[in-house]
């Protein structure tokens, strides 16, 4: 099983980006109830309060991860949309974009039609695969899913942190009934988050992985953000 090479953060270092990720928090609920826009990768993105802003985080997933002309995508914890958006960008024939927030689903749907993929994405309310069916199949699955174990107590909360780890750990034991023997997912980490679990979760459930990007904010912060392809041994 491959290691991340990834340093782990100290414990100011922690502190810090947990100062970080309240004051987002903050933000995120600031937004006036029409949405704002939000520009990222040079393309704009509406988000409506509660939900997670197009972010740093995913920057590495967003550069890397491969979807084929005519490939179906599944993108689990969507938010508001962008790894949906640039499957359709990158010639994904289908994409099925969950979230558990209902704020996150119309945000979804919005950014959709904006970019005209109304046709091609479908978003969905859904705790993880509950609103999937059992005979779906997805050729490449997107997971930008919280990085910490650490406790939420809210919807938004949900999008930064993972109570005792539970939504990764279901997210890779479930994930197989519902990819194709030749699928790959492609997920996000961090190096304030669980990596080498991640790796060691993913083996165990019968996949190998590669990291295939990387990308920091800056030599300031502390954050650097990974991005891992898995596929079936």
């Amino acid at each position: 099983m491959p290691t991340s090479n990834i340093g782990k953060l100290d414990r100011k270092e922690l502190q810090e980006v947990t100062r970080l990720q309240k004051r987002m928090l903050q933000n995120f609920m600031n937004v006036p109830k029409d949405g704002v826009f939000v520009e990222y990768e040079g393309k704009k993105f509406i988000v409506f309060p509660g939900v997670f802003w197009p972010f740093e985080d995913s920057k590495a997933l967003v550069r890397n991860f491969v979807v084929r002309s005519g490939e179906k995508v599944l993108d689990v914890g969507t938010g508001s949309g962008v790894l949906a958006i640039f499957s359709a960008y990158k010639g994904a024939s289908k994409v099925v974009a969950v979230d558990i927030n209902p704020a996150a689903v119309e945000s979804v749907k919005v950014n959709a039609n904006l970019h005209g993929f109304g046709g091609i994405i479908e978003a969905r309310m859904s705790n993880l695969f509950e609103a999937l069916r059992d005979d779906e199949k997805f050729d490449v699955v997107i997971a930008n899913l919280p990085f910490r174990n650490k406790s939420a107590k809210s919807i938004p909360e949900l999008t930064m942190w993972d109570t005792d780890f539970s939504v990764n750990k279901k997210f890779l034991s479930e994930i197989a009934t519902y990819l194709e023997k030749t699928g790959r997912i492609y997920l996000s980490q961090a190096n304030f988050g669980e990596v080498e679990k991640i790796l060691e979760l993913a083996h165990k459930a019968g996949f190998k992985a590669k990291r295939i990007g990387e990308h920091r904010i800056s030599n300031e912060d502390p954050r650097v953000f990974s991005a891992f392809e898995l596929s079936f041994n």
